[in-house]
């Protein structure tokens, strides 16, 4: 039914399905990408997801990595521990975006302790300004006369400015509130692993940090497969953060894709609009997931299954030469008789 939307000038009226609804082939799609408001409001909302991305995932993977391996150590309370990284995990994400807005608030809490650090803190949910374009400017540098170049709307000094301060906000929410999860999955998988492997190399010399990197983290790729898929899946998502705390404000800087489709089809009636970006959306969680798959692949048996290949063309190829020269022997036999 998406799919048909997509494609179709729905209005949200009566049914989709029915014979005043018309096909429009690809023109909610060339909407996205050939200029105006809405490419523009698409290009923002890209950029401003691809930044939440960039630094939501790795961070969260590496935290969540920490804490297992944290809290697998034998040490006092770890179960406490365990609940107390979880618990953001349980808690409704509408109730911590409210609390965000309250810390992060101009006379909220970080601000405050901000202060007691000699630090003047930003307006964080009204400043539209990027993070990395306030850290240069810090030093004199300004790239929006210069870096004009465009893609879907947005000038290259836009793409490279960073997130502004309200989605940096959201960002350390993200990360706060995902990681718990995200250990569970790594704990479980750590103590699912064969101790025999890094007693070995323990035998053979190898320290904490070389066994950890050399023998731990290559046991965990599908864990990490696991975790990035769901951790990508979730960010380009990010929705009730965003309709809860600020609705693409400040200067659309919160804008997501996720929200931009909300947008287009339940406030302005642009339905197909609304269902082409969400397609787009899938087109590109499927696209990063086959990505991440590829680079997170064994290669050990991606060689053992060409290894395996060649060895079966070799042997079809012998099997072959067999048959011709059995058929011509069989012939020559023919004409000396």
């Amino acid at each position: 039914m998406a799919a048909w939307v997509s494609v179709s000038d729905w209005s949200g009226v009566g049914s989709p399905l029915s014979g005043s609804v018309n096909f429009v082939g690809a023109a909610n799609y060339a909407e996205l990408v050939s200029g105006g408001l809405a490419t523009r409001d698409f290009g923002i909302a890209l950029r401003n997801n691809v930044w939440y991305v960039l630094l939501v995932v790795p961070t969260q993977t590496f935290l969540s990595l920490f804490l297992a391996v944290l809290v697998n150590q034998r040490i006092m309370a770890r179960g406490v521990f365990r609940t107390a990284f979880y618990f953001p995990s349980v808690t409704s994400s509408v109730a911590i975006t409210v609390l965000w807005l309250f810390l992060f608030s101009a006379s909220g809490a970080v601000n405050k302790i901000l202060s007691h650090l000699g630090v003047t803190g930003p307006n964080w949910f009204h400043d539209p300004t990027g993070v990395v374009a306030a850290l240069l400017g810090l030093f004199g540098i300004d790239g929006s006369r210069t870096l004009t170049g465009r893609f879907l709307g947005v000038t290259a000094w836009e793409w490279l400015s960073g997130p502004s301060f309200a989605m940096t906000a959201f960002i350390v929410m993200a990360v706060f509130t995902t990681s718990g999860t995200f250990m569970l999955i790594f704990l479980s998988a750590l103590q699912s692993l064969s101790p025999s492997v890094d007693e070995a190399a323990m035998i053979d010399g190898a320290g904490t940090w070389t066994r950890f990197w050399r023998v731990t983290v290559p046991q965990l790729k599908p864990t990490f497969f696991t975790v990035i898929t769901l951790g990508l899946i979730g960010c380009w998502q990010v929705f009730d953060q965003i309709y809860t705390g600020t609705q693409g404000d400040p200067g659309k800087t919160t804008l997501t894709p996720a929200y931009l489709s909300y947008q287009a089809a339940f406030s302005n009636q642009k339905w197909g609009r609304g269902s082409a970006i969400a397609f787009v959306l899938f087109a590109i969680i499927i696209a990063l997931t086959l990505l991440q798959r590829w680079v997170l692949r064994d290669k050990d048996d991606v060689r053992a299954r060409r290894a395996e290949r060649r060895r079966r063309r070799q042997s079809r190829r012998r099997q072959r030469s067999s048959a011709q020269a059995v058929t011509a022997e069989g012939i020559m036999e023919g004409a000396g008789r």
